[in-house]
């Protein structure tokens, strides 16, 4: 299967930061590529990269079969962009916002209207549609954003943490929304601080820390990669941690984690359910009251704290309602608007 999205040693450096050190994508038609890493670990800046938003130092990359370096204003007519931050204007209703976008993509008029009505009702906006933006809630503006990013259908679509600030229904209506696109073959990059929605949606996950890929496979294929299944329990009493902690450290295959405010500890183990059992008779002999007790695969939690030393952060540039920094919330140029020069982010920073 061709690749819709191909990089190649892409490099990004600003002063002394290198942003990205060599990644090295790709992500087939038809498919959904989940980029994961910590804050600050150069997913943005690979999106932007790919995006035509940013020039990369050196490496190549080929968007929908067009050269990204060569052939910028090809690619921004092929892909969509979705920005961590809601790019709208909050002087026009919202009806107005996916017309403008429609005709800036050079639609005619009526079917630019036919195509924003069929989005606002989709995106649960239809009530509001004729509201201005800048009255609608931060949930409201990532979602007509997320709508005007999809008015053309492009054939490659770049998401960069989508459902930052949506609630569960509605997030789950976009999830349902970006299953749609692949179905009919659009290709996704999808960057998110949500593990279960890269496990829900990507056909392969890749991870990235300090401007490299450290792991790329499939959700099965990288869970698999941290070893063995998992006991969590919750006890009764807080002040049965630490000796709970011992029995669990003394029967599992690694270290114990611990969570104070839910009284939960977890362990890496090998032999299943008779371990299970085992550890049950210990915690009673012990006299420790347990809430509950499980045994679970790996998450992609887990997968984060076996490859970065540290679990996901969720919001990699604040809060969907934190005030865009300089050069983010964007989508790509269209193909008769100049590129400017775009300031630097925190993240390309290092700051």
């Amino acid at each position: 299967m061709p690749a819709a999205i191909h990089a190649e040693g892409l490099v990004k450096t600003f002063g002394d930061v290198r942003a990205l050190d060599g990644v090295d994508l790709d992500v087939p038609e038809g498919t959904v590529l989940g980029l994961l890493g910590p804050n600050g670990a150069g997913k943005t800046t690979a999106v932007r990269c790919l995006t035509t938003l940013l020039r990369p130092d050196s490496g190549r990359a080929v968007v929908a079969g067009i050269d990204v370096l060569k052939n910028p204003n090809d690619v921004r007519r092929s892909i969509g962009l979705s920005g961590q931050f809601a790019a709208v204007d909050e002087y026009l209703t919202g009806r107005e916002n996916l017309r403008m976008v429609g005709q800036l993509y050079q639609l005619k008029s009526k079917a630019a209207k036919v195509r924003a009505d069929e989005l606002l009702e989709r995106f649960g906006l239809a009530d509001a549609a004729d509201r201005t933006a800048k009255t609608y809630s931060g949930g409201m503006r990532r979602r007509l954003d997320l709508a005007a990013a999809l008015v053309v259908s492009p054939p490659v679509m770049f998401m960069d943490e989508p459902t930052t600030g949506l609630d569960p229904r509605n997030r789950l209506a976009l999830w349902e929304v970006i299953q749609e696109l692949v179905a009919g073959g659009t290709t996704l990059l999808l960057t998110t601080q949500y593990l279960e929605e890269a496990d829900h949606l990507a056909h392969d996950i890749c991870v990235v820390d300090h401007g490299k890929v450290i792991a790329r496979g499939t959700s099965d294929q990288l869970k698999a990669r941290t070893g063995g299944e998992r006991v969590e329990v919750v006890v009764h009493e807080r002040e049965h941690m630490t000796t709970a902690s011992g029995v669990l450290a003394a029967l599992g295959k690694g270290e114990v984690s611990t969570e104070q405010h839910t009284r939960k500890l977890t362990v890496p183990v090998d032999g299943g359910a008779k371990l299970l059992a085992e550890v049950i008779r210990e915690l009673d002999s012990r006299g420790i009251e347990i809430d509950d007790i499980g045994l679970r695969r790996p998450t992609l939690d887990d997968v984060f704290l076996s490859l970065t030393g540290h679990a996901a952060e969720a919001g990699e540039s604040g809060g969907p309602d934190s005030p865009p920094r300089p050069g983010e919330g964007q989508r790509p140029r269209l193909p008769m608007e100049p590129v400017t020069p775009t300031a630097t982010t925190d993240e390309e920073t290092g700051r």
